[in-house]
Parts: structure tokens; C-alpha cells; sequence
């Protein structure tokens, strides 16, 4: 008689897709938490500047592995306008969280993906159909059911999160644009490499300097949301999008834990309904746009 071990099943690809979304969703609600906790002591300009040269030395050790051969590209002119709408969604982004419940700023910022959309048909010259059309008008309706203009008073932080996710919407384009000739390797490098001293510029202006303890908790949130970031892009690229898209909403949901837990901040019940039809329809456009892509194919 022989006796032969079992091995335990390996994990899936798509089951380690939907733990690493899950951790990138909680690290990112860390950054956001750091930013609002602070932003009553350090200009939001400042903070996104942290934010950024942390984050650069954090992915140094990345850095190094990779050598020269990442910064080898010829649509300089590309990245460098990529990390200027980077800079200035962040800038926006981390105002309005000096102004807005977290939670309101993180469900209104869902609508990136439809910003990006409408700029993939005026820029790209991109085909869009009755189905994602009427997706896009839904999800703005969502957008209206959190800001609620009429009902209640509409607020500027509102606007500046909108602003943010128009300008994200167009470095998703960039992105597609830039990924037809140059490695994802190289488009986050220099996104790194170009949005620290593009972010110094306009935080020299409002600089006051941090406490230790005060860079002991940007810093916490600037690691976090770099490790967020990767483990976000190992997700999409082990797990197929239908399965790990949908847990991007979590976001919000460890946001609302944190929110009230620090700040006791909460959004009400039409603010949920609000970011569920807003990142529904977000979802419903990419997974449209995923389909006709492998119909041509």
C-alpha cells in the first residue's frame, strides 16, 4: 500500500483578485481618513505634496529592481500632462475632504468612470450605444440624488469632487492612449517621478511644515494608499474585471467605517442610493465597453 499526500487546493486566481481589491479598498479609505483628520491643521496642498513624495520613496525599492529600462518612452509630452491632471484631481480631491463628509466625496467620486466615457467619445472618436448612453444618464441621476441641488444647499466641496473625477476621467484616457506604445511599468513610473515636484509648486505656497506626529499619520496614509494601489493593479490583472470591479465599492463602505468612527460622519440613506446607482452604472459602462471590445476581437 502507498500512502500519498494530499496537497490543499490552490487558491484561484480570481478568489486572490477579490482579497487583494478588498485590501486596496481599505488602504485607500486609510489616505482619505489621514487627509480629513489633518486637513484642520495642513493645507490640503501640502498634504498632497506628503502624499506624493512618500509615495515615491515607498515604490523606490521597485525602482531599483526595474533599473533604467522603465524611463524609456517617447510620449514624454503625455506623461508630463497625465501627472498635471493627476496633480490637480489631487489638489481638488484632498480640498473638498476639508469641506464634505468623507463619505459624500468618496461616493460622487464614482463617477470618474463616466467622465471617462463621455471624454473616450469627444477625444477617441469612441462609438458609444443606446445601453451605455442611457447608463451615463443614470449614473448622473445618481450624482444628483447625493448632492441633492434644490433640496439642500450645494455645497463648493461637491463641485471640487466632480471637478476631480472629470480630470481622473481624463487620465483614464491618457492612460489607454499611453498604454498602446509604453509598458504599465513605465506610465506609473513617471506618474510617481513627474507629481512630487508638480505637487511642491502650489504646496510651497500654503507651507507651514508638519509635526513628526503629524507626518507619522500622512505617512501612514501615503504608504497605505501606494501598497493600495498595487495590490488594486495585481487584482485586475490575476482576477477577470466582472468579478473584482464590483468590490471597488467597498471603498465606500470602509470609508463610512472610518468616517464615523474618527469624525462621526455619516451620509444618509439617499446618499447610499445616490453612490449605489453612480457606481452601478460606472460598472454596467465597463462591462459594456468589455463585451463589444471582444465581439470585434
Amino acid at each position: 500500500m502507498s500512502i500519498t499526500a494530499s496537497r490543499p487546493p490552490a487558491v484561484s486566481a480570481n478568489l486572490q483578485g477579490i482579497l487583494l481589491m478588498l485590501v486596496a479598498a481599505s488602504l485607500d479609505a486609510v489616505l482619505l481618513a489621514a487627509v480629513r483628520y489633518l486637513s484642520a491643521e495642513i493645507h490640503p496642498f501640502e498634504l498632497a505634496f506628503w502624499r506624493n513624495i512618500i509615495g515615491f520613496f515607498t515604490l523606490t525599492p521597485w525602482f531599483l529592481r526595474h533599473g533604467l529600462a522603465p524611463f524609456r518612452t517617447a510620449q514624454l509630452r503625455l506623461h508630463m500632462l497625465r501627472a498635471v491632471l493627476n496633480v490637480g484631481g489631487m489638489l481638488l480631491f484632498f480640498t473638498a475632504l476639508s469641506l464634505i463628509p468623507m463619505p459624500k466625496a468618496q461616493a460622487l467620486l464614482f463617477t470618474a468612470p463616466l467622465f471617462a466615457t463621455i471624454l473616450a467619445v469627444l477625444v477617441l472618436g469612441e462609438r458609444i450605444r443606446l445601453r451605455r448612453l442611457t447608463a451615463l444618464a443614470v449614473g448622473f441621476c445618481g450624482a444628483l440624488v447625493v448632492i441633492r441641488p434644490g433640496f439642500q444647499q450645494v455645497d463648493p466641496g461637491s463641485f471640487m469632487v466632480l471637478g476631480c473625477a472629470l480630470l481622473w476621467g481624463a487620465t483614464m484616457i491618457l492612460i489607454k492612449y499611453l498604454g498602446r506604445r509604453d509598458s504599465a511599468i513605465t506610465i506609473t513610473v513617471y506618474m510617481t517621478l513627474l507629481m512630487t515636484p508638480l505637487s511642491l509648486v502650489p504646496a510651497l505656497f500654503v507651507w507651514t511644515g508638519p509635526t513628526p506626529t503629524q507626518l507619522l499619520i500622512i505617512g501612514t496614509g501615503a504608504v497605505a494608499a501606494t501598497l493600495g494601489q498595487l495590490a488594486m493593479a495585481q487584482a485586475f490583472r490575476l482576477a477577470e474585471m466582472t468579478v473584482v470591479m464590483p468590490l471597488d465599492f467597498t471603498k465606500l463602505i470602509f470609508g463610512s467605517i472610518l468616517a464615523y468612527a474618527l469624525f462621526r460622519e455619516t451620509i444618509d440613506w439617499l446618499g447610499w442610493v445616490g453612490a449605489v446607482v453612480i457606481f452601478g452604472s460606472a460598472f454596467y459602462v465597463a462591462y459594456r465597453e468589455r463585451q463589444v471590445k471582444r465581439r470585434l476581437r
